[in-house]
């Protein structure tokens, strides 16, 4: 922009503004871009810097080189993830964030947490309907009774995958019962793995399997609304003893499995101490209960607890194509969140609306060094 031009501006103004030489949008370098990606040690990397230099593509660069420093300097990163992105393979990325110690808690909804599991024990019986906008109600229809799931575009193996684990968590759900102990629902899940009562689909990669990768490293998972998921809908109909029951000879104790307030007053303690030494950001994959349920941990210790000193949250990113509608959690700019102290007006904020399909790799690739 030309000094003259420029000058004319307030000075808050300026400040808003970047100089389009290379330091602001995208990374200007000699050579064709083949060959300064093909020369480049983390080509992936170089690519996103030469290439994604605006609109959201600029917005997701901008918020990845903001999270890698943030984790460079001692950060820690809390992941949410919303949808049926488990489903969607986000473990493929998530996992391998996880084992090089880039995320330090994930808080998903009962059905992501589950499906990281169904890909783990039925990754053949999965299919991919890439045309899905096409089908008829008819065969949406026909689907349902062939117990084909759809979700977007791929089938969940529902039926498959909780003949697999539901024998194992009835049994850990009547101990806890006769012991009158009580777990978190993904305490009772990682017993799959440490007790080793499930094993990889064929066709399937641990490494892929973010709740794996969580239970190896032993980091923090919340799950808000357990209930909302296939596994709690099973759990609920084993501690329900109403009229509309059909004869069962199980019936359970709903106390035996840890809930939202559980899950809630948990974080006052791991954001508590965890912060004590770390500023901690938040990247919001979607929007959703998964995402609005860890945030809210800051404004309550403040003025709920009144807790004299809170750390706010260094940084919030939000990748997601929810619109400013309804006031929903999830169409609502990083601004907004100011008024309800959720951020302060020194954190970082970031909202890429896309794909979280689409932006979510480019952050991973530029994290991981690739």
């Amino acid at each position: 922009m030309p000094k003259s031009k420029f000058s004319r501006l307030s000075s808050n103004l300026k400040k808003l503004i970047i100089a389009d030489d290379g330091a602001g949008a995208g990374k200007t370098a000699s050579g064709t871009l083949s060959s300064y990606v093909k020369k480049n040690k983390a080509p992936v990397s170089a690519f996103a810097e030469r290439t994604l230099n605006h609109c959201n593509g600029g917005a997701t660069l901008q918020a990845a080189l903001w999270l890698k420093d943030h984790l460079d300097h001692g950060g820690k990163l809390v992941v949410t993830i919303a949808g049926a992105l488990s489903s969607f393979q986000v473990g493929v990325m998530l996992a391998d964030l996880i084992r090089q110690d880039k995320v330090h808690l994930i808080s998903a909804t009962g059905a992501n947490h589950e499906e990281s599991y169904y890909r783990y024990v039925a990754h053949s019986h999965y299919a991919y309907i890439p045309r899905y906008t096409e089908l008829t109600p008819e065969q949406e229809a026909e689907l349902r009774d062939a117990g084909l799931r759809r979700i977007t575009d791929t089938f969940l193996p529902e039926d498959e995958s909780v003949r697999i684990m539901e024998p194992h968590l009835l049994k850990m759900w009547q101990d806890a019962e006769k012991k009158g102990e009580r777990y978190f629902p993904h305490e009772y899940f990682r017993r799959l793995f440490s007790e080793g009562l499930i094993k990889a689909d064929p066709k399937a990669n641990q490494d892929d399997c973010w709740a794996y990768a969580a239970y190896k490293k032993n980091i923090p998972i919340v799950i808000p609304a357990f209930e909302d998921s296939t596994m709690g809908n099973i759990f609920a109909s084993y501690t329900y003893d109403g009229k509309y029951r059909q004869p069962k000879s199980v019936v359970l104790n709903q106390n035996l499995m840890k809930g939202g307030l559980d899950y809630f007053t948990s974080l006052y303690d791991w954001y508590m101490e965890t912060s004590k030494n770390h500023p901690i950001a938040f990247l919001q994959l979607g929007g959703g209960i998964a995402a609005d349920f860890p945030i809210c941990v800051v404004p309550s210790l403040k003025h709920d607890l009144q807790v004299a000193k809170v750390r706010d949250w260094a940084g919030f990113i939000e990748i997601g194509s929810s619109p400013m509608s309804y006031g929903s959690y999830s169409g609502a700019g990083g601004k907004e969140k100011i008024t309800w102290d959720k951020l302060s007006t020194k954190s970082y904020y970031q909202i890429i609306q896309s794909d979280v399909t689409v932006a979510f790799p480019w952050i991973a690739a530029i994290l991981l060094g690739l």
